[in-house]
């Protein structure tokens, strides 16, 4: 009995780590359904371990199931990125205050190259690229703020983003050509205070720009009430049908 308990929580993390993978690569698009059935098929896995996999991505927000409907990529409310800039907003500046006191030089040098390298990729028509940079940046600061606590909270924050992030296909119209240099500018003032208002507006316009690409999908959300559609016919018609107007990060 307990080997078998053993070998169902190996392969449930084992799963857990695929589909996870899948979702932040953007393999398993936004508002997808997942086919528990198919996905243990698909890993050579019973049932169980799928499920537990699926429940534990539910937990962390990630997925959304229905009663006989389905489990499929969360699609977030308006509410939902609003709380979530909030919660990010109070750990991400105390992150900064951080910085400010405790960054190496060394930590410094290398943030500074980094910001500069992601406002360079900001055009590219390769937005995984660009996206992975841009949160690598932001784990770095948390990371040079020498509180692995503060830090482990603030990359959990950062699965969502990922996800939000997948659903913008080009660069905000208008935008601040050296955002990420001006805000480490300001997180190595050692100015405390000028670090911490640095990154409530980096974040308050991280927000708006989220808001505006998922506005799509709020609709999607609204119009569908209570229904996940299993068909993938059905499901990827819609999306793509909005997604392509979406322009604006």
């Amino acid at each position: 009995m307990m080997k078998e308990l053993v070998e169902t929580s190996s392969l449930a993390a084992e799963a857990y780590a695929i589909v996870r993978q899948r979702i932040l690569s953007g393999e398993i698009a936004l508002g997808q359904v997942i086919s528990r059935r198919k996905l243990a098929a698909e890993l050579g896995m019973s049932f169980l371990p799928v499920s537990e996999a699926l429940l534990r991505l539910e937990f962390e927000g990630l997925l959304e199931s229905r009663p006989r409907a389905g489990t499929r990529v969360r699609i977030p409310s308006p509410e939902d990125v609003k709380g979530h800039f909030v919660v990010r907003e109070a750990l991400e500046v105390q992150a900064a205050v951080l910085f400010t006191r405790v960054a190496t030089a060394a930590d410094r040098t290398e943030l500074r190259k980094m910001a500069q390298r992601v406002d360079m990729l900001r055009t590219q028509p390769d937005r995984l690229l660009y996206i992975g940079l841009h949160m690598k940046l932001h784990r770095r600061v948390s990371e040079c703020a020498r509180c692995p606590a503060l830090s482990e909270a603030i990359d959990k924050t950062h699965a969502l983003n990922i996800i939000w992030f997948g659903a913008i296909r080009q660069p905000a119209l208008g935008d601040v050509p050296h955002r990420h240099e001006d805000l480490l500018d300001a997180l190595t003032s050692g100015d405390a205070v000028k670090a911490a208002d640095a990154v409530r507006e980096h974040l308050a316009v991280g927000m708006q720009r989220t808001l505006d690409v998922l506005e799509p999908y709020f609709r999607l959300r609204k119009a569908n009430g209570r229904t996940f559609y299993r068909s993938d016919r059905k499901v990827r018609r819609p999306m793509l049908d909005l997604t392509t107007s979406t322009t604006i990060n």
